[in-house]
């Protein structure tokens, strides 16, 4: 069986203030130390988020969506 292959994923995610990046930042920080995400980065100024996962598009995309705040798109880069 394959390895897990490690992916990036970019979000374009609507942040007006630091309330905002800090609630995606808090629930990928719980799902780094759940092991299901890598690195990650959150930029308020650029509104993108940026997520280095083992676990497929669907499943980061739902954790960021899970914080109400919108996800306006996502792409896999790696």
């Amino acid at each position: 069986m394959q390895a897990d292959v490690e992916h990036t994923y970019k979000f374009d995610v609507k942040m007006t203030c630091s309330g905002c990046s800090g609630a995606v930042t808090r629930v990928l920080d719980k799902a780094k130390r759940d092991g299901a995400v890598g690195e990650f980065s959150v930029n308020l100024e650029t509104q993108e988020v940026i997520v280095k996962s083992t676990q497929p598009y669907e499943d980061i995309h739902a954790k960021i969506k899970k914080t109400g705040k919108e996800v306006r798109s996502g792409e896999i880069l790696v």
